[in-house]
């Protein structure tokens, strides 16, 4: 099981070669000279199980029906936090550049969710996650996500919102790039 240290999790970041090094654009537009590729680290089985596991220990206290995460790199956290807490998981994915409800899941009017994600820097995703809950007469009870790399700028999503580890990550404005990063070419790694 995984220690109740950011330390310990840094380190299985490491490990796995989750905890990337360059020049990196962020989903949010923002350039970072760290990134984390949380599917790295989550395929492997155990390790998604522990972390996820981890992250579900520090949701338990907010009472919910169900779990719902954005895909694409929240639904592994999702369905395994969604395991731990013997919930439900359902996820909103993309269509036509913003998140929609699919498949046939629903949201029952005043079903209370746990939003779960892999990582937040501005919370774009967690936050039209959580409008599409509201939209469809439920309630968020808390956000959860492995890393918060926020910075210190925690998004407010009106609810209770917990993480694993939370990293002071320099992030850049496009047009305010440091001289090591502007001279770097910038790859976009995650999810589009």
């Amino acid at each position: 099981m995984l220690a109740n240290s950011g330390d310990d999790l840094l380190a299985l970041f490491r490990q796995t070669g989750a905890l990337l090094d360059g020049h990196f654009v962020l989903r949010s537009g923002l350039h970072s000279r760290q990134f984390f590729q949380c599917a790295l680290l989550l395929q492997h089985t155990q390790i998604a199980a522990d972390v996820c596991g981890s992250l579900a220990g520090k949701l338990r206290q907010y009472q919910a029906d169900a779990v719902i995460s954005p895909a694409l790199g929240g639904i592994i956290v999702g369905q395994e936090v969604g395991r731990s807490l013997g919930k439900r998981h359902i996820f909103a994915e993309k269509d036509a550049g913003g998140l929609v409800l699919r498949r046939g899941f629903t949201i029952g009017k005043g079903e209370r969710f746990v939003v779960a994600e892999d990582v937040v820097t501005r919370g774009g995703r967690v936050q039209e996650t959580i409008d599409i809950v509201r939209a469809h007469g439920g309630e968020v009870a808390a956000v959860g996500v492995i890393v918060d790399r926020s910075s210190g700028n925690r998004p407010d999503f009106g609810c209770p919102f917990v993480s694993l580890i939370a990293m002071n990550v320099e992030t850049f404005e496009a047009d305010k790039l440091p001289p090591d990063l502007a001279g770097t070419p910038a790859i976009k790694p995650g999810s589009k």
